[in-house]
C-alpha cells in the first residue's frame, strides 16, 4: 500500500476504540478512519473523542476502506458479513477480523469468497497500549497488506504472526486468556500479604509494581526467565524457599493443565460457532 490506507471499523466497542486510539497516537490520521455501529449516540461520542468519520450504515463504511476491521461479536458476524458482502466483493479491501473462534474459511464464505483475510487474536491489555496479538493471514493477503495490519496492532502493543491458523488456539490460551492468569497471581499475592498484616491497598500496589517490574526486566534482558529467576534466588534465602514451595506444589503441571484446558475450549468453541451457522 503506497499511500496511507483508509481503514473502516465495523463495530465500535472497547477493543475497536483502543485500536483507534493507539493508531492515532502512532501517527495515523483521523480522516483516514471510519467507524460504523448501530447506535448513533455512541458513534457521536467516538467522533468527538477521536475526530474520525462515523456512520450507522455498515455498507457505506466498508465502501470507504482499503482495510475493513470486523470488530463485532461472533454471534452477529454472519449477519454483518452477509450485509457488506456485495460491497466488499466489488471494492476488494483487506478484511481483518478480531472475533474469536471464527475461521478465515467461515468468514470468507460469509463475505462471498476470494477475499484477502487476516484473523487477529488481541487481548485486553490493548486497552492500555500493552496488548499482545497473534495474527494469521490467508493466501490472498499480500506482503504490504500484512505490514499494514501489523503496524495497526503494534500501535497497541506487540503483534506476531503465526503460519498455521490452528496455532491461534495456542495464542488464545497464552496471551488471549493470559491476563487473567496474572490477575489470579496478583489476587493470591494480595491475599497472602494481607493475611500477614500488610494493608490491602499496600499489598495490591506492591504486587502490581512487582509484576510490572519483573515483566519489564524479562522484556529487556537477554537472559531467559529461568536465569532471571535464579538471579533472585540466594542459596537458603527467602526466594529459594518460596520457589521450592511452588515447584513442590506442582505449579508447572498446573499451568500446563490450565493452558491445555483453555486451548481445548478454544477449539471446541470454534467448532460450535461453525456448526451453528
Amino acid at each position: 500500500m503506497s499511500k496511507s490506507p483508509t481503514i473502516s471499523f465495523i463495530g465500535a466497542g472497547n477493543m475497536a476504540s483502543a485500536i483507534i486510539g493507539g493508531m492515532l497516537d502512532s501517527g495515523y490520521q483521523a480522516n483516514d478512519i471510519w467507524v460504523s455501529a448501530p447506535a448513533d449516540d455512541h458513534l457521536q461520542t467516538i467522533r468527538k473523542r477521536f475526530g474520525v468519520s462515523v456512520t450507522t450504515d455498515n455498507r457505506y463504511c466498508a465502501q470507504q476502506a482499503d482495510i475493513v476491521v470486523l470488530a463485532v461479536k461472533p454471534q452477529v458476524m454472519a449477519e454483518v458479513c452477509s450485509d457488506i458482502a456485495p460491497v466488499v466483493q466489488n471494492t476488494r479491501p483487506l478484511m481483518v477480523s478480531i472475533a474469536a473462534g471464527l475461521t478465515v474459511e467461515t468468514l470468507d464464505q460469509w463475505l462471498g469468497g476470494g477475499m484477502p483475510l487476516v484473523r487477529v487474536m488481541p487481548n485486553t491489555p490493548s486497552l492500555v497500549g500493552k496488548g499482545a496479538a497473534g495474527l494469521f493471514a490467508n493466501d490472498q493477503v499480500k506482503t504490504d497488506q500484512k505490514d499494514a495490519v501489523q503496524s495497526m496492532f503494534e500501535s497497541v502493543g506487540t503483534a506476531l504472526w503465526v503460519d498455521d491458523e490452528n496455532l491461534l488456539h495456542g495464542v488464545t490460551a497464552l496471551s488471549g486468556s493470559g491476563p487473567a492468569y496474572f490477575f489470579l497471581m496478583l489476587e493470591a499475592l494480595e491475599e497472602a500479604a494481607t493475611a500477614a498484616g500488610i494493608t490491602p491497598a499496600t499489598a495490591r500496589e506492591l504486587a502490581i509494581q512487582t509484576m510490572a517490574g519483573a515483566a519489564e526486566m524479562a522484556g529487556r534482558s537477554d537472559q531467559d526467565p529461568a536465569q532471571l529467576k535464579r538471579n533472585v534466588m540466594s542459596p537458603g534465602g527467602t526466594t529459594e524457599q518460596a520457589v521450592n514451595t511452588f515447584e513442590e506444589g506442582g505449579l508447572r503441571d498446573l499451568v500446563k493443565k490450565a493452558y491445555g484446558a483453555a486451548f481445548e475450549r478454544s477449539r471446541v468453541m470454534s467448532r460450535e460457532m461453525a456448526d451453528k451457522q
